[in-house]
């Protein structure tokens, strides 16, 4: 069992001096940084499906070459392979200029405040939603995952 009876373990314990409202706006902050990631997952997802598409037009201009339309492949090679896809941008760029103007610093923010309101601990918000929805002592409801309750 951990140091505090059958509740969470100390990283999740809200620390002396730490209110309600903060406890929440981090907890809004880290779903804000959650969000984000996930917005970061689908712009990756862009660049990937966006590359693969390019590397296709390959094959959709070789085949068009051996059927007898090469008019066709030289335009699709002309106007679509290779095309930025914002101006000046590929798709690696794009993601580039996603994690260095916005990603990285939304992400330093977030850890700044965790650490300088929070003494870093992550996650308060949820560690207490937890704590209240829980059924103490019931063996699928424990506070820690089993490695923490040594």
């Amino acid at each position: 069992m951990n140091d505090h009876q059958d509740g969470p373990d100390r990283r999740h314990r809200r620390p002396p001096g730490v209110d309600d409202i903060t406890v929440e706006a981090l907890g809004s902050l880290s779903k804000a940084l959650e969000m984000t990631e996930r917005a970061r997952g689908h712009l990756y997802s862009f660049h990937q499906l966006t590359g693969g598409a390019d590397l296709e037009l390959d094959r959709a201009v070789r085949l068009l070459r051996e059927a007898g339309h090469p008019e066709w492949a030289e335009k699709i090679e002309d106007e679509i392979v290779g095309r930025n896809v914002l101006p000046g941008y590929w798709t690696f760029q794009v993601v580039e200029a996603y994690n260095d103007t916005y990603y990285h610093p939304f992400q330093e923010l977030e850890r700044s405040a965790v650490r300088e309101l929070a003494q870093g601990r992550d996650h308060l918000y949820e560690a207490e939603m937890k704590e209240a929805r829980r059924t103490p002592g019931h063996p699928d409801h424990t506070a820690c995952p089993p490695a923490t309750e040594t």
